[in-house]
C-alpha cells in the first residue's frame, strides 16, 4: 500500500522480480485525510485483492517504529499515531509502516536505478510533495525529509513538487528551473554521486531531465517510476514478517 496526498494505491508484489504481480488498484485520498477516513481507503484497496497476508504501507511523513511523527501533506491528526497498530487492527493482518520515500528508495536500490551503486545515492520522489531517501554504501539514512529544505523562505516542495507544476500550469522548462535550483541545494549539502528522480513525473523524464544542466551529480529517472513505493512497502513487510513469499503494498 502506498498512501499519498492524492491517492491510496496498492497491488500484490513479486518480490523475486521487484515488480507488481497484479494490476494496481487506487482510490482517492479522502479530504480531509483524517486517520479513520484514510484507513477506510486502505481497507478498500486491500479488500479489492482479497488479501490475507502481511501488508506493507507507506506514509508521507516521518515514521518511527510504526508511529507517524509528521504529516505535512496529510491531516494533522496523523501526528504521533501508532499507524501500525491502527492498520493492523483494521485489516486483521500484520502491517509494516514506512516513510514513503524510504520505501521507494529501497526498491530502487535493490531493483532499479540505484542498483550496484556503492557511493552516496539520493532518491527523490516528486508528487504532492518531495520525498527523499539517502543511501551511503547501500545503507539507508531513514526519514531525511529533504523536501522541507528551505528555498526562498519556504519548504522546497512548495516550489518544486510535481503538484506545483500542475497547480500553476507551469511549462516543463519553468518547472525544471525550480527543480534544478532544488537539486543544487541538495548537492551542496550532501555531494551525492547519483540522484534518482522518481514519482509519477519520472515517466516523462525526457521532458525535463535534459534541462537539468547545473548539477554535477549524475541524474537518472527511477526505473520503477511511481510503483517504487508499493514494491518497497512489500519488501519491508516481507522482511519484518519472515515467511511471506509475496507481499502487498
Amino acid at each position: 500500500m502506498d498512501i499519498g496526498g492524492s491517492g491510496i494505491k496498492g497491488a500484490p508484489v513479486d518480490l523475486g522480480r521487484g515488480e507488481l504481480a497484479g494490476e494496481r488498484f487506487k482510490v482517492l485520498t479522502p479530504h480531509p485525510s483524517e486517520p479513520a477516513a484514510v484507513v477506510a481507503g486502505v481497507r478498500q484497496v486491500v479488500g479489492h485483492f482479497g488479501w490475507s497476508g502481511p501488508v506493507g504501507v507507506t506514509f508521507p511523513g516521518v515514521v518511527t517504529d510504526g508511529v507517524t511523527r509528521t504529516a505535512a501533506n496529510m491531516h494533522p491528526d496523523w501526528v504521533d499515531v501508532d499507524a501500525r497498530a491502527l492498520l493492523s487492527e483494521a485489516l486483521g493482518v500484520p502491517v509494516t509502516v514506512r516513510n514513503d520515500a524510504d520505501a521507494a528508495g529501497l526498491a530502487e536500490m535493490r531493483f532499479g536505478a540505484g542498483r550496484g551503486h556503492d557511493g552516496t545515492v539520493i532518491v527523490l520522489t516528486f508528487g504532492t510533495g518531495i520525498g527523499s531517501a539517502v543511501f551511503h554504501r547501500g545503507r539507508l539514512l531513514p526519514n531525511t525529509e529533504l523536501g522541507h529544505l528551505e528555498l526562498h523562505g519556504h519548504d522546497a516542495e512548495k516550489r518544486a513538487a510535481a503538484r506545483v507544476k500542475d497547480d500553476h500550469g507551469m511549462s516543463w522548462p519553468q518547472w525544471a528551473a525550480r527543480v534544478e535550483e532544488y537539486l543544487a541545494e541538495v548537492e551542496k549539502l550532501f555531494s551525492p554521486e547519483l540522484l534518482v528522480l522518481g514519482g509519477g513525473v519520472s515517466r516523462k523524464a525526457e521532458k525535463f531531465l535534459p534541462l537539468l544542466r547545473g548539477v554535477r551529480a549524475k541524474i537518472v529517472p527511477a526505473r520503477l517510476h511511481n510503483e517504487a513505493g508499493i514494491v518497497g512497502a512489500a519488501m519491508e513487510a516481507a522482511a519484518e514478517h519472515a515467511g511471506a513469499g509475496t507481499g502487498t503494498a
